[in-house]
């Protein structure tokens, strides 16, 4: 049987407009080196979180941060919060490294990230 259960939120990816200004603002205000460095993604990890900078809002035009969920069973997830009530905004994609991500919107239209690392 799959665990459906969460990790809890461990990841939060901020759009930004400029890339080497939100670097260098995010490595003071975190204390740290951006871990992963492109011209699409800076990402940091801090204090057993995964802060991600996406210039331009990225593949999903993203206007304010998104806080992805930790999942064991992605696939199974999207089922379980759909059921509930939630819409997929941006179906399942692997986004490099094992790691694969969505977005649903809840009712009122906030969008929930998914993330689950294989």
């Amino acid at each position: 049987m799959t665990d459906s259960s969460t990790q809890g939120i461990k990841t939060v990816l901020h759009p930004v407009s400029d890339l080497a200004a939100a670097t260098a603002v995010y490595a003071a205000l975190l204390g740290v080196p951006p871990q992963t460095e492109g011209p699409d993604y800076v990402g940091f990890e801090a204090a057993g979180q995964h802060i991600g900078l996406v210039p331009g809002g990225g593949p999903q035009s993203m206007t304010s941060p998104v806080a992805y969920w930790h999942v064991e069973d992605l696939e199974a997830k999207l089922a379980e919060v759909t059921a509930a009530g939630a819409t997929v905004k941006d179906p399942a994609r692997g986004v490099g490294g094992g790691r694969r991500v969505a977005t649903v919107t809840d009712p009122d239209g906030n969008v929930l990230g998914l993330l689950e690392d294989r």
